[in-house]
């Protein structure tokens, strides 16, 4: 990637006091190109929705910086988001025709009859005529209320949305179809996403590259095809494992059963942070912290053993289903 449109740096954030911090993320380096989809996958607790929030500016970091397209995302205003529960982020005493057309308002770049017209446009492309912008979010069924959220958030036509679990409270049905329809509106407009969720298949799906979290830490990064073909990292595999639709032919992995619950983001381990749960961890993972480490173009992971491959984590004693 040459120019980043979005560029998290050395991005820590601390929540907490100061003599009992925890520290949800703890100095992630990120970056999103123009028009392309980084997803981002963990199990909860691993600072996904804090990294999205640093991203779209509700958040600022502790240590780092969020760039777009070069300067501080606080200071832009044009990265919109698509939350995970649609009920809860649009205002019910609010229609749904100036509810879209809010950020619009914000800008206050255009004349009334443009922003009207513009809101009308961006309720037609999710598939929601007119008579939408009418209602309330009341009279919406749930997967109506995503794709308002979505005409909102691409109403001003955004260089970058941020979706945050955005499809997870959804019936399987809708969640598809809400996903094509993010790629749709995304090719027609251009616009790069930021991709969030606990689902590696979904991300897999959405994504041309991913990044897989664990306490706090980007884990392993690459482009799409590299992480579903060669996991480098034992976290990785072991998510990989667990998804039967991405166990395909030549790709068909054995369950890996990690053991035990992730430690707690407030009291992490000493080296690698993955090392409690991971059949292949050494007296140095267990006091040396992993560098994020290059494999290949575009393809890094924080292992010392990296890359990991099937054979020596069985043989190292990982748990096969």
């Amino acid at each position: 990637m040459s120019t980043p449109l979005l560029e998290l740096r050395g991005v820590a954030k601390r929540f907490g006091t100061l003599r009992r911090p925890i520290w949800a993320l703890a100095g992630i380096d990120l970056r999103v190109g123009a028009g392309e989809t980084l997803g981002i996958v963990g199990e909860s607790g691993s600072g996904k929705s804090t990294a999205a929030r640093i991203a779209v500016g509700l958040d600022r970091p502790t240590r780092g910086e969020a760039l777009l397209e070069g300067r501080s995302v606080t200071t832009g205003g044009r990265v919109q988001m698509v939350f995970q529960d649609p009920a809860g982020s649009l205002d019910p005493l609010l229609r749904i025709g100036p509810s879209v057309r809010e950020p619009l308002d914000a800008r206050r770049g255009s004349s009334a009859v443009a922003r009207r017209d513009r809101t009308a446009e961006a309720l037609a492309e999710v598939g929601l005529d007119g008579d939408f912008a009418m209602r309330f979010p009341a009279a919406l069924s749930g997967g109506q209320k995503q794709r308002a959220s979505i005409a909102r958030a691409l109403a001003a036509l955004p260089p970058l949305i941020v979706c945050d679990e955005a499809v997870t409270a959804l019936d399987v049905s809708i969640r598809a179809q809400i996903l094509n329809l993010l790629r749709r509106v995304q090719d027609a407009h251009g616009t790069a996403c930021l991709f969030i969720s606990h689902d590696l298949c979904t991300v897999a799906h959405m994504s041309h590259r991913i990044a897989v979290m664990y306490l706090g830490k980007v884990v392993e990064e690459g482009t799409t095809a590299q992480i579903l073909a060669r996991p480098a990292h034992p976290y990785t595999f072991a998510l990989l494992s667990a998804v039967p639709q991405l166990q395909q032919g030549r790709l068909r992995r054995a369950r890996l059963r990690l053991q035990g619950d992730p430690p707690s983001v407030m009291r992490p381990p000493p080296g690698c942070r993955f090392q409690t749960r991971c059949p292949m961890a050494d007296g140095r993972c267990r006091t040396e912290e992993p560098p994020m480490r290059e494999l290949e173009p575009g393809h890094r992971a924080a292992c010392h053993h990296a890359p990991v491959e099937e054979g020596r984590l069985v043989a190292a004693g990982g748990r096969v289903a």
